[in-house]
C-alpha cells in the first residue's frame, strides 16, 4: 500500500452538517479500501481563481494508505459529487 495526500475544495454554500456528511462519506470509503491517517479540516478560504462561481472554498486534507488501484475510483466519485469543486491526490514520497 502507498501512502496519499488528497485535498478537495467543498462548495462553501453548504451548511456544516452537508460538510461533515460529506467528509465522513470519504474517510468511509477510504477506510474500506485503505487506512485514513488524518483528516484535517482547513475551513473556508479564499481562492485564488473562480471556480464554478465561486470565490472561496472549503478545504479538507486527507492523509490516507490505499493500494494504487483505489485512487482511480476515488477520483471518479469526487468528479461525480457536485459539492466537490476541486480535488487533487498526490502519492506522497517514502
Amino acid at each position: 500500500m502507498n501512502k496519499y495526500e488528497s485535498v478537495i475544495i467543498i462548495n462553501p454554500n453548504l451548511e456544516d452538517g452537508a460538510n461533515k456528511a460529506l467528509i465522513a462519506k470519504f474517510t468511509d470509503m477510504i477506510n474500506k479500501d485503505g487506512k485514513v491517517e488524518s483528516v484535517d479540516e482547513l475551513g473556508k478560504k479564499r481562492l485564488a481563481y473562480e471556480i464554478k462561481k465561486n470565490k472561496e472554498g472549503y478545504y479538507v486534507v486527507f492523509n490516507f494508505e490505499a493500494k494504487p488501484d483505489f485512487i482511480s475510483e476515488l477520483e471518479r466519485v469526487y468528479r461525480i459529487t457536485d459539492e466537490v469543486i476541486k480535488f487533487i491526490v498526490v502519492k506522497k514520497e517514502e
